[in-house]
């Protein structure tokens, strides 16, 4: 219930209020005046009778004392009818009183139970929403530990790819020496040891096995044209800009360091189209 109707409902039970009050006084005043009335009596009579009592025979000085009896009599029953209708007029005003208590106990509870069922809602937004979030953050951070176990299995590959590559190239360089070895097996002795010591150089330049099979850091940074990390012997290009900067030597077919400015396949082509 709003306010608006407890205060209609509460005027609306004070309507005949005034009416029974102002009733009430004018029959106390009334009462009060008769009793006034009655005890002003009673004294003319009290001052007639005292001086005349030692003249009085005893009938005449108990009838009149009879009848001053009797108006004192009449006047607490004026009296006792003020005191009852005073009390009737307290316990009038009081029973509204009770009532506009009551009224505002019931009001003030009903808005409690409003504030309190608001809050509950409140809390229960505040609750799902803070859920959704939740879920959301724990999505999203399910997503990127996907992509980054993703993307470090791709970086994984791809570096075992080159591992792969690599070994395969040196071995192909090897191979091609064996032969260039046994076709030449009829040249002289330090020819064969000179071939011999470069077949050696090359292999021990190209990817050795104990290399290939070491572990590989994935965030260890890789050079060179293979995407491997750096081992051996390596030489860096000079320009600049290079993307790449540093080079093993068997893959860009080096032996020894050239004399003067050396710059990658890459670079070279780069400086020609230019």
């Amino acid at each position: 219930m709003t306010s608006a109707l407890y205060l209609e409902h509460y005027l609306d039970s004070l309507q005949h209020l005034p009416i029974e009050l102002q009733r009430n006084f004018k029959l106390m005043r009334d009462l009060d005046d008769r009793a006034h009335g009655l005890m002003r009596t009673i004294d003319l009579m009290a001052d007639e009778l005292l001086p005349n009592i030692p003249k009085m025979d005893e009938e005449t000085k108990k009838e009149k004392v009879n009848t001053i009896q009797g108006l004192f009599n009449k006047a607490k029953e004026y009296g006792d009818d003020k005191v009852q209708l005073a009390i009737q007029t307290y316990e009038l005003v009081d029973k509204h009183i009770r009532r506009l208590d009551s009224d505002l106990a019931r009001f003030e509870s009903e808005i409690q139970e409003k504030v309190m069922s608001a809050r509950a809602a409140q809390q229960a937004a505040a609750d799902q929403e803070t859920s959704a979030t939740t879920v959301k953050k724990g999505r999203k951070k399910s997503k990127i530990n996907d992509k980054t176990a993703a993307t470090t299995g791709k970086k994984k590959r791809a570096g075992a790819s080159s591992e792969d590559d690599a070994a395969a190239s040196g071995r192909s360089a090897a191979k091609k020496k064996a032969v260039r070895k046994g076709a030449t097996a009829t040249a002289n002795t330090s020819k064969e040891n000179e071939e011999s010591a470069d077949l050696d150089s090359v292999a021990g330049m190209a990817h050795p096995s104990d290399v290939l099979d070491m572990p590989v850091d994935p965030n260890e940074p890789t050079y060179c044209l293979c995407h491997q990390v750096s081992y051996g012997e390596m030489i860096g290009c000079d320009n600049p800009d290079c993307p790449i900067e540093w080079f093993h030597f068997a893959c860009v077919d080096l032996k020894i360091k050239p004399k003067g400015k050396w710059y990658c396949p890459k670079c070279t082509q780069d400086r020609k189209k230019k």
